[in-house]
């Protein structure tokens, strides 16, 4: 069940209301099952954690992005119901199952803190630092301030990798890769192993989302249009595999998540940031070619500005019984939504 979480990362806050300088919600969006208590400052990133044995008590955990911020973990209500503090701009965020730590299998969150240019690594579900105080990231660069960053599971040896993007650096390995293992003590240490990624320098790269079963990594490169790499860094293969969505966006392409309906089968949701709507494509690529991303939706939702989304298909109860799909908006929040709520709107596009 848990082979078709979706990872996702990426960005941002919510609001009803906006500027004059914000696209409106449009009149036909989607409305949320629920929209989570406020966070006290700029939400940016959810993941969404789904509990092992009883799926109506999955979380999901949200990014506050401020030198004061914090992770804000949910119930599917959208109460707060655990928090940690005193993370200095965290911005991205992603779960994994199963790490191995002393000897026993281990849930974790994984964030970029980034004024501290490192990433924090809590255990799930009770939000525990398990990484010494953090793990610093892209050493040695002029240019660092970690934001975006998602999480690979292999499926042949489970060994679990933190991909990590920046606000800015050099235009082919803007991206760097760490595995992650057992560190002694109780705590995690991260190895970096692969420096790999295009990126166009017209803005920055927060989100990236990881497809575990196919093995992919896509990530936003913002104003350019969405990458996808090889994501075992063991098939040594750092070649681009597709650039696609370059002309769909009205100014940023941000948030990614991916909808598994099978193993191999899905779409492909990107926040269109300035037109408060999502972009869908094929997870499994169009005709023939796995490489070939033609727009097959545009979805409505009624958040504003949304950085940052994550999707899964697990049943979580009656009010998601095809999974759910959780965007931020500003106002410091994230809307939850009912994927068949998305899955009606994909269905007259065809």
């Amino acid at each position: 069940m848990r082979n078709f979480l979706i990872a996702i990362t990426t960005i941002g806050a919510l609001s009803i209301s906006c500027s004059d300088k914000l696209a409106p919600v449009k009149p036909n969006a989607l409305k949320p099952i629920a929209i989570t208590e406020p966070a006290p400052h700029d939400t940016d990133d959810p993941a969404i954690w789904i509990h092992p044995t009883d799926a109506s008590k999955s979380l999901i955990i949200g990014t506050d992005k401020d030198t004061e911020g914090g992770l804000y973990v949910y119930n599917l209500e959208g109460k707060i119901v655990n928090k940690v503090l005193g993370i200095k701009r965290p911005n991205n965020v992603d779960v994994a199952y199963g790490l191995i730590l002393n000897g026993k299998k281990t849930d974790i969150a994984v964030t970029t803190e980034r004024e501290m240019n490192r990433i924090r690594i809590f255990s799930l579900p009770d939000m525990k630092p398990i990484d010494n105080g953090g793990i610093p990231v892209f050493e040695g660069e002029v240019e660092r301030d970690p934001m975006g960053v998602s999480l690979y599971t292999r499926p042949s040896d489970k060994s679990i990798f933190a991909i990590v993007g920046r606000k800015s650096g050099p235009t082919d390995t803007y991206l760097w890769q760490y595995k992650l293992s057992d560190g002694g003590s109780g705590n995690v240490k991260a190895e970096i192993i692969r420096k790999f990624g295009k990126y166009s320098g017209k803005k920055e790269i927060e989100a990236i989302a990881v497809d575990n079963e196919l093995g992919y990594i896509y990530y936003s490169d913002e104003q350019s249009g969405m990458r996808k790499y090889v994501a075992d860094p063991d098939a040594k293969n750092n070649n681009e595999l597709a650039f696609f969505g370059q002309k769909d966006f009205k100014e940023d392409n941000e948030g990614i998540a991916i909808y598994k309906k099978t193993a191999t089968t899905g779409y492909i949701l990107v926040s269109n940031q300035q037109d408060n709507t999502f972009n869908v494509y094929p997870r499994e690529g169009a005709n023939g070619n796995p490489n070939e991303y033609p727009l097959l939706a545009v979805i409505p939702t009624s958040t504003v500005e949304c950085d940052g989304a994550d999707v899964t298909n697990i049943n979580l109860g009656p009010k998601y019984p095809n999974g759910m799909f959780v965007a931020m908006s500003n106002g410091m929040t994230f809307h939850f939504y009912d994927w068949n709520q998305i899955q009606e709107l994909i269905d007259k596009k065809k």
